[in-house]
């Protein structure tokens, strides 16, 4: 995967405990941890969106149109 370096801001109290995790060996570097760390906040997110999305959804009319033509007798 190719990676793009970026500059983060941390609170001092953020950044210890940060690096206590990697000390522990939780994860293998600052940079590591981050990057776990967005991409874990980016698929909630799209999670949270989709579910809101279906929500939407009419859930009458989404098994009505699965439904259509499963009861038809498929063209030999």
């Amino acid at each position: 995967m190719k990676t793009s370096k970026v500059a983060v801001s941390l609170e001092k109290g953020t950044l210890e405990r940060l690096d206590r995790l990697v000390a522990d060996r939780v994860f293998a570097s600052r940079s590591g941890a981050i990057q776990e760390a967005v991409a874990e906040k980016l698929a909630r997110l799209e999670r949270t969106r989709l579910a809101r999305e279906c929500a939407k959804l009419d859930r009458s009319a989404e098994q009505a149109m699965a439904e259509e033509g499963m009861f038809e007798e498929p063209d030999a």
